[in-house]
C-alpha cells in the first residue's frame, strides 16, 4: 500500500506544472545564470564559478521539493479533505506520510541527476565523498520535510501557499545558495549560518568544492532542525 501510494504521489508531483517550475526550471536557470554570468563575485578559489554555484543549487532543489512543494501540496490536500479520507483508509497515517516522503526522495533523485548533468556540461569538477553528500541530502530532506509538514498541518492552505513561497524566496536570497554569506554584515552572517538551507549549502560546498570530509558543524545544524521540525510536525499536525 505504501509503495502504491508513493508511486501515485510521485506521478502527481511530476504532472504538476507549477511544482515542476519550482523544483526543476528555477534551480536549472539559476545554475546556468550564476555559473555563466558574473552577477555576483563568487569565492571560486581558482576554480570555475559552477564549482561554487552547483552545491548551493542542489541545496535549493531539496528546499523546493521537500519544503515548498510538499507544504503547498499537503496544505491543499488537507483543505479539500483528501488527507482526512486517506487517513481513514486501510493505509495508516504513518504509511501515508512515509509514501509522501518516498515521493519527495524520488523527485529529488531526478533533480540531482538533471542538475548534475547540467553542471557537468558547464565544467563542474566535484570532489569529496559521495556517501557524505548523500548523508547531507538525506538529513536536509528530513529537516525541510518536517518544516513543510508542520506548516501544512497548522496553517490554512492559502496561508501555507503564501508563506512557503515567501520562505523559498528569502532563503534563496539570504541562505548562501548563490550569494556568499560574506556579502552580508557579520551579525547577519552569524544568524544566517544557523538556517538549514545555509548549513546544507555550506556542507555540500565543503565536500564537493573543497574535498572535505564530514562537515560536522553543518551536519549537526541540519540534524537539530530535522529532530525539532519532525517532532513538532508529529505533535501539531492537524488532518482536517
Amino acid at each position: 500500500m505504501i509503495a502504491a501510494q508513493a508511486a501515485l504521489e510521485l506521478r502527481m508531483a511530476l504532472r504538476h506544472g507549477e511544482q515542476l517550475l519550482l523544483t526543476v526550471v528555477i534551480p536549472t536557470l539559476l545554475l546556468v545564470l550564476f555559473s555563466g554570468v558574473d552577477v555576483v563575485d563568487l569565492p571560486v578559489d581558482g576554480g570555475e564559478r559552477v564549482d561554487f554555484v552547483a552545491p548551493g543549487v542542489l541545496a535549493l532543489a531539496v528546499l523546493s521539493t521537500a519544503f515548498t512543494g510538499q507544504a503547498i501540496a499537503t496544505g491543499f490536500e488537507r483543505r479539500y479533505g483528501v488527507l482526512k479520507r486517506l487517513g481513514s483508509s486501510p493505509l495508516p497515517r504513518w504509511g501515508l506520510m512515509t509514501a509522501k516522503t518516498a515521493a519527495v526522495v524520488g523527485v529529488e533523485v531526478l533533480q540531482v541527476a538533471l542538475l548534475s548533468a547540467v553542471a557537468f556540461a558547464l565544467g563542474w569538477s566535484p570532489e569529496g565523498n559521495g556517501a557524505v553528500v548523500a548523508l547531507l541530502l538525506v538529513v536536509g530532506t528530513a529537516a525541510f520535510s518536517g518544516l513543510g509538514l508542520l506548516m501544512a498541518g497548522t496553517l490554512r492552505a492559502e496561508a501555507t501557499l503564501a508563506a512557503a513561497n515567501l520562505v523559498f524566496v528569502l532563503l534563496l536570497l539570504g541562505g548562501g545558495v548563490v550569494v556568499p554569506l560574506e556579502r552580508f554584515p557579520q551579525a547577519a552572517q552569524d544568524v544566517l549560518a544557523l538556517l538549514p538551507v545555509t548549513a546544507l549549502s555550506d556542507g555540500l560546498r565543503a565536500v564537493l568544492q573543497h574535498g572535505a570530509g564530514v562537515p560536522w558543524t553543518e551536519l549537526g545544524i541540519l540534524t537539530a532542525w530535522a529532530v525539532v521540525a519532525l517532532t513538532a510536525a508529529a505533535r501539531f499536525f492537524r488532518w482536517e
